[in-house]
């Protein structure tokens, strides 16, 4: 196998890394309940998605105290 003749710098390395990132997802507000969502994606809120209900959202239930 094939094996480097000299090692490469620091900085080689990170100009290639340098495309590795994670980018942050794109949100947009629900016209419907003003909630952060994903764009093209039914709100998970409220069940809504271009202007009517798609899915129904059940109310989350509260913890109960022991």
């Amino acid at each position: 196998m094939a094996h480097p003749k000299r090692r490469h710098s620091k900085s080689r390395r990170d100009k290639r890394r340098t495309h590795d990132n994670l980018s942050r997802p794109n949100l947009g507000l629900c016209p419907h309940c003003r909630k952060l969502k994903l764009a093209h994606m039914i709100c998970p809120h409220c069940g809504y998605y271009k202007g009517r209900q798609v899915v129904e959202i059940e109310p989350k239930k509260k913890k109960e105290k022991r």
